[in-house]
């Protein structure tokens, strides 16, 4: 009978959208320097929304920390001040539990409409509005104009930026420069990570006036199991008036070619988002300038930024009773 209800588990399982339940481990580590006075460390902090459950279920340090919220995007983030004097290393150790699911938007909807030119909300306007890395000047302009000539819907553009995203960059993390998502530097080189494909996407679609929302997190290997995630994964979507946000990965599409489709209106269920948004004002406010995105730990000492933060990431997955259990 027991081994009958979990068959019956897993077959209703695949009749909705895919999805995937995991614990993820956050470890952000810093040698102190000899003679510091004041440490303040920033992590981000992932939260819930409509396509993931994210739940605490522990933080290990060694002083008191608090959850904040910074004003311009609502991204979270894991706060802790002391005094540096009497320690030699800071460990912080955060861990969730996540259910992620898959975001596909459907193509004979978001496709099918009529350009309204419509008014855009307060919140649609905010993503119209340039990026330190991703300016929207006459340059950029050009470039997008020249890429969605004759296109004359909101969808029917954002399919020529991305086609041409794609298309057009490489993904190469060799030398440097890449990863910082500054779009001069992806338009000039046409290579980069996932950072400096969705600086293309995001910088040339604000630029014919279509909403664009950058959001950052970690990717999860897609074999089921458990291990280390070596860094992080962004994405986008854009705004389609009269319809709504529609999701899409373009360095994702460049390097599994056989799911370019799937990405224009899709996120799968690999992944969790930590923030949103570039040039980010952390709360408390740092001392030092903007972050250009927010994914790793920041911290500052004496008031001035600290390199060499350690960071680790791992994930482990959770089989369908456990996450019922949840």
């Amino acid at each position: 009978m027991k081994k009958a209800f979990v068959l019956c588990l897993l077959a209703a399982s695949l009749l909705v959208a895919k999805e995937r339940t995991f614990e993820f481990t956050y470890v952000a580590e810093l040698e102190i320097p000899e003679g510091s006075s004041k440490l303040s460390m920033w992590l981000p902090y992932p939260t819930s929304d409509d396509f993931q459950d994210v739940r605490l279920l522990s933080i290990d340090s060694p002083v008191p920390t608090r959850v904040y919220q910074e004003y311009t995007y609502r991204n979270s983030m894991l706060f802790l001040t002391t005094s540096a004097t009497e320690l030699e290393t800071l460990r912080v150790e955060m861990q969730f539990r996540v259910t992620r699911r898959e975001h596909v938007e459907s193509k004979s909807e978001f496709t099918e409409l009529e350009d309204p030119d419509g008014l855009f909300g307060f919140a649609e306007r905010r993503w119209l509005e340039p990026d330190r890395l991703v300016p929207i000047d006459d340059y950029i302009r050009e470039l997008a104009e020249e890429v969605t000539k004759g296109k004359t819907t909101v969808v029917e553009k954002a399919r020529a930026i991305y086609d041409y995203t794609v298309d057009s960059l490489e993904y190469d993390q060799s030398g440097t420069g890449w990863g910082r998502g500054d779009i001069y530097y992806a338009c000039d080189t046409k290579r980069g990570n996932c950072t400096d494909f969705h600086a293309v996407f995001i910088g040339f679609a604000r630029a014919v006036n279509i909403p664009a929302k950058f959001a950052i997190g970690f990717p999860i290997p897609r074999d089921r199991g458990e291990g280390e995630v070596a860094g992080y994964h962004c994405w986008a979507e854009f705004f389609v008036p009269g319809y709504g946000w529609v999701p899409v990965d373009t360095s994702e599409a460049n390097r599994n070619p056989d799911e370019r489709e799937y990405f224009f209106g899709a996120h799968d269920e690999n992944r969790v988002a930590f923030t949103v948004g570039r040039d980010i004002m952390l709360n408390p406010k740092q001392a030092g300038g903007p972050l250009n995105f927010f994914i790793y730990p920041y911290a500052e000492i004496d008031g001035k930024p600290v390199s060499g933060i350690k960071r680790q990431f791992f994930y482990t997955d959770l089989g369908l009773l456990a996450a019922l259990a949840k």
